[in-house]
C-alpha cells in the first residue's frame, strides 16, 4: 500500500509538471503574421489592439508594454488593459527569441485569459521578430 501511495504521489507530480509546461493558447488563438501584416497594409487594425509584451514595440501600430516576464511590466499590462472590452480583439507579440523559449508570451497571454478577454490572439513568431516579420519586410513603427 505504502508504494502505491508513492507512485500515486509520482505520478500527481508529473501530471502537474506537464500541466504547468503547457502553453496557455489553443492553435485556434494563434494569428498569422502574414494576416497580420495584411490588415495593418489594408488598415483594417481600427478594432485591434495590438501589444509588444518584448523587449521594443516594432510592429508598426503596436503598443510598447516592456518584457512581461519582469512583474512591473506584467503590472503595467494589467492596467492598460483594465478599462478595455473584454471582447477586444488584441494581438500580443514578443519575438525576442525562438517562440518555445520566449519568456514574455507566456505570462502576457495568461494574464490576458486570467482577465476574461474573449477575442486574445498570440502572434504566431516561431523563429523570432527578424525572421518571422522584419525579413519578410511587413510594416514596422519606423
Amino acid at each position: 500500500m505504502k508504494y502505491l501511495f508513492i507512485i500515486a504521489c509520482f505520478v500527481c507530480s508529473m501530471l502537474s509538471q506537464a500541466q504547468q509546461k503547457q502553453d496557455p493558447w489553443t492553435a485556434s488563438q494563434l494569428m498569422d503574421p502574414a494576416l497580420l501584416a495584411s490588415r495593418i497594409v489594408k488598415k483594417k487594425t481600427k478594432d485591434l489592439m495590438i501589444i509588444s509584451v518584448g523587449p521594443e514595440a516594432i510592429i508598426k501600430g503596436s503598443v510598447d508594454i516592456g518584457p512581461a516576464h519582469e512583474p512591473e511590466n506584467l503590472e503595467k499590462l494589467r492596467n492598460y488593459l483594465n478599462n478595455v472590452p473584454k471582447d477586444k480583439e488584441i494581438v500580443i507579440y514578443c519575438g525576442c527569441c525562438p517562440f518555445v523559449k520566449c519568456p514574455n508570451i507566456r505570462p502576457a497571454f495568461g494574464l490576458l485569459m486570467e482577465m476574461g478577454f474573449k477575442n486574445a490572439k498570440l502572434l504566431n513568431l516561431p523563429k523570432n521578430i527578424k525572421t518571422d516579420w522584419l525579413d519578410k519586410e511587413y510594416p514596422t513603427n519606423d
